[in-house]
């Protein structure tokens, strides 16, 4: 079947390590809205071009420009992605389906970019600081990896800056995450954050607490693990209140996440907020409005005040990324 041109269109991606989605984007006012997305697993596709044939196949239209975020660093048009055996070129995409105007970038840089795009009503606000118009964004998005980008506020409008931060050191801040370190640190070698904010990271806690004899581990859990991803497991019994240890584990978990959000409030002074992004903070909404988090995220001895007058917002919108992917396409020429 021909496929038709439709200028109006444009085509962006978010890509996982776990799942990628795709859609059709077209602008009405000043919003990006979807026309169709579909969803595709990662790790069965043999790379990027593959799934967008597929999505073509099932919508056969032509558009002329396409974004791409990617879970990888973005160099010269390139990513080697963190947890996919994939190479995503722009030019060998380009080429591969005719498009004009191609573009990949870091997917927390377009998650970032659709944040001045998104209504009050997709976000939930985890304290009562107010933006400051002006200044600086931040993001930070656990998921099957972890994610960190930054809006740069200048000449009036935001720039996005991409950033590799989840493999930045993991900094204990107490005897016992000292202790957790040591035994990540004997696994792994290097310990990033990501090896402990980020779903696997989650399982590395509450592994550790298992290993370490802080907690013991019921055997209907144990079988659950055995037929079900462990880190929703343990999320799962957490939440409903099910297990102990998974309640302990899921405590350390947003504990940690709480001072890295604030160290990079620090580092980068985003008086204009620090947003939670990826597939976690929505899920664990009720654990984050403990009060955990923020404890944690202010917890900066004389910087503590500071950090109370800097708004902290979950984001709600699940295609957040294709939204600023969306975005990202539209402006290129």
């Amino acid at each position: 079947m021909k496929k038709s041109m439709d200028k109006r269109l444009v085509l962006a991606g978010d890509v996982g390590g776990t799942k990628t989605n795709l859609g059709l984007f077209f602008k009405e006012k000043e919003r990006f809205v979807s026309k169709v997305i579909e969803t595709f697993s990662s790790p069965n596709a043999a790379d990027l071009e593959h799934i967008i044939r597929t999505f073509f196949e099932i919508h056969p239209v032509s558009v002329s420009s396409a974004c791409f975020g990617v879970a990888g660093p973005v160099l010269n048009g390139v990513s080697k992605t963190t947890n996919l055996p994939w190479n995503v070129s722009e030019d060998r995409i380009k080429k591969q389906f005719h498009f004009h105007h191609v573009r990949i970038i870091n997917d927390l840089t377009a998650t970032a970019m659709a944040i001045p795009l998104l209504n009050r009503n997709e976000f939930f606000s985890l304290n009562q600081a107010s933006s400051i118009k002006g200044h600086h964004l931040a993001l930070i998005a656990p998921g099957t990896g972890l994610g960190i980008a930054m809006l740069m506020y200048q000449k009036g409008r935001y720039l996005p800056i991409s950033s590799e931060g989840g493999h930045a050191d993991f900094a204990p801040n107490s005897e016992q995450e000292t202790e957790l370190w040591g035994y990540l640190h004997q696994r792994y070698g290097h310990v990033s954050i990501e090896r402990v904010v980020s779903g696997s990271g989650l399982v590395n806690i509450y592994m550790w607490l298992k290993d370490s004899g802080r907690i013991d581990e019921p055997k209907w859990l144990r079988q659950k693990f055995k037929n079900y991803d462990p880190a929703k497991a343990i999320t799962h019994a957490a939440l409903a209140g099910k297990d102990s240890g998974c309640v302990k584990a899921l405590n350390m978990f947003v504990s940690i996440f709480g001072s890295v959000a604030g160290n990079l409030a620090l580092t980068d002074m985003t008086m204009g907020g620090v947003y939670l992004g990826g597939g976690i903070p929505p899920k664990i909404l009720s654990k984050l409005k403990e009060g955990i988090f923020m404890e944690a995220f202010s917890n900066k001895g004389r910087f503590k005040t500071f950090l109370e007058q800097i708004p902290v917002k979950v984001i709600l919108n699940d295609k957040a990324a294709l939204i600023g992917a969306a975005y990202c396409a539209s402006q290129l020429k």
